[in-house]
């Protein structure tokens, strides 16, 4: 987990420069699934798709496993994992969910208390 202005928020990463640069790939294969095509290449050939677009081998690993924390730990932004997370019938809230170690309902009554 990283800190951030002095805050350290569990089962957060910060998407800084390094970061970016280490997720780089893994980020351009999330952008490609907006296209219907590509989504359907992925689904046809996952390892084949992941190794195209030049995923390291932690990268693919956890692509493999659906391991949303760990796309995160691998240089994942979560705006382009989305597009991955919607592959898989998840949402942004199943994200953050995962991320907080929360169950969705509980994730999405956070945001509403929140946002009182």
């Amino acid at each position: 987990m990283t800190q951030a202005s002095g805050l350290n928020v569990p089962g957060t990463y910060l998407f800084d420069g390094d970061m970016a640069m280490k997720g780089y790939a893994l980020n351009k294969m999330c952008f490609s699934f907006n296209d219907a095509a590509n989504r359907q290449a992925f689904a046809a050939d996952e390892a084949g798709y992941c190794w195209r677009y030049g995923l390291n081998d932690e990268q693919s690993r956890v692509v493999r496993e659906r391991d949303v924390l760990g796309l995160l730990a691998a240089g994942g932004n979560v705006y382009y994992l989305a597009k991955f997370a919607g592959i898989l019938g998840l949402d942004v809230q199943d994200l953050g969910a995962a991320q907080t170690g929360m169950s969705k309902e509980a994730f999405k009554q956070m945001l509403l208390e929140a946002g009182k």
